[in-house]
């Protein structure tokens, strides 16, 4: 099982703080069946900035130590880039890191309370240089939960999406629990990744997800979502549905 966004890597950002936090993520990330799990740790999101130089050394140095201990997970290196006016600058620079060096996907993360003016202007900047982004939790984003078709118009013009796992599992709530499963249902969600942070309150819970999936959305559903992230670490194009707006919920009462 391939894993395309988690924060292992130790001591950057809000997951892993240590080496040995790191190791137990990695343990946990192999008790759910991953192979090959991405560290992608935030990028200026106005706290972390982790550029590709730097995730390339600690991605390298954390493959050796879990292969002295015999842990069986690749760590491929990636980058949470939250979206910001500089980006296609720092692309060109040699800054950002995609997922794979031929199929250029990357993580693009939205604040998590509005979607910024100039979204459709970068997403459409990095189309035309041949990189596809996905965007990351757009199910935790409150603006698109309260208007749905911001997330299809960028869909539509070619933007792919990660919803997470434990917001599949209602473990952020009900209401981000609902909205997850509508964009599935949508067809606006083209893949399910853990966000790992840590083995307690932001742990994989993937396996779970999935499971999830099988039972409210059916097999198929589960192995296109599945079959979306090995797609990605093979440097291949993902498989698109067509998407579906999502019809507002209607409130009966008197008034």
């Amino acid at each position: 099982m391939i894993d395309i966004h988690s924060h292992i890597l130790p001591g950057i950002d809000d997951g892993a703080q240590t080496l040995e936090d790191a190791i137990k993520m990695a343990e946990a990330a192999v008790a759910e069946g991953i192979t090959h799990l991405y560290a992608t740790p935030h990028h200026r999101n106005g706290r972390y900035e982790n550029d590709k130089p730097s995730i390339e050394f600690e991605v390298e140095n954390l493959n050796q130590e879990l292969h002295k201990r015999n842990i069986p997970l690749d760590i491929i290196p990636g980058q949470e880039i939250r979206l910001y006016k500089e980006l296609i600058e720092d692309l060109d620079r040699g800054l950002l890191m995609p997922l794979h060096h031929i199929a250029k996907y990357l993580l693009i993360e939205f604040p998590s309370s509005s979607v910024p003016t100039y979204a459709a202007e970068i997403l459409y900047e990095l189309s035309i240089r041949n990189y596809q982004p996905i965007i990351v939790h757009p199910e935790r984003n409150s603006a698109i939960i309260e208007n749905s078709d911001l997330l299809y118009d960028f869909i539509v013009s070619g933007a792919l999406t990660q919803l997470t796992a434990n917001s599949i599992n209602g473990n952020f709530g009900k209401k981000i629990m609902h909205f997850s499963h509508d964009l599935i249902k949508a067809n606006m969600c083209h893949f399910i990744a853990s966000d790992a942070h840590n083995v307690t309150g932001r742990s994989f819970n993937l396996t779970q997800a999935y499971e999830t999936v099988q039972k409210q959305f059916g097999t198929e559903t589960r192995y296109y979502l599945q079959e979306n992230a090995e797609l990605v670490w093979k440097g291949e194009s993902v498989l698109i549905e067509q998407p579906s707006h999502i019809k507002k919920k209607k409130f009966l009462g008197i008034f």
